[in-house]
């Protein structure tokens, strides 16, 4: 059940701009509280059937924000981070990931407008025109989401890195990734 408050910075327009080394602890914090734990569960993007351990930890989350070539964006309203995502860029356009929005407030839009300011980031700082990310292939529901907002499955596959418990510690065996892309206008 939502508060008060929390609909209100739902539906509040957020602010965005570029996480710093002092959110590191609160980003860490909404990230794994997305994807991993019981935590997760309260909302739909949930890996915890898939996945346990933890998503990011302090000093990936660091490393990330020390890099040239990454934004880490955040939303934030009522004066809180409510949302982050990774762009990087690359030779062949951003890549996107890393999409955390806290789970007691996914499925009231927010997400939408987080991921169309992280089009919008890509294409205007970076002038990128394509847009990519990884999904866990066993995911549909998190795939269709994507495909209703214009991202389109290359039919490229990853297998799951396996041994690596930076990516979790995998529940099953058959865990794989597939490539989405989206064109992003100019």
């Amino acid at each position: 059940m939502t508060t008060e408050n929390t609909e209100d910075e739902v539906w509040s327009e957020p602010t965005y701009r570029h996480a710093e080394q002092a959110d590191v602890p609160v980003l860490v914090d909404l990230v794994n509280s997305c994807y991993r734990g019981d935590a997760s569960r309260k909302g739909w993007t949930t890996e915890a059937h898939l996945l346990d351990g933890q998503r990011v930890d302090p000093e990936g989350m660091a490393e990330l924000l020390e890099r040239t070539n990454t934004i880490v964006l955040v939303a934030e309203a009522a004066g809180r981070i409510v949302a982050c995502c990774e762009l990087q860029r690359g030779v062949n356009g951003a890549y996107f990931g890393m999409f955390s929005v806290r789970p007691e407030i996914q499925g009231a839009g927010l997400g939408r407008r987080v991921l169309a300011e992280a089009e919008r980031t890509a294409a205007q700082e970076w002038g990128c025109r394509l847009m990519r990310m990884k999904v866990l292939k066993q995911r549909p529901e998190l795939i269709a989401w994507y495909e209703r907002r214009g991202y389109t499955n290359t039919g490229r596959t990853e297998r799951f890195p396996y041994g690596d418990e930076v990516f979790g510690l995998p529940r099953r065996d058959d865990l794989s990734f597939v490539e989405l892309t989206r064109e992003l206008p100019a």
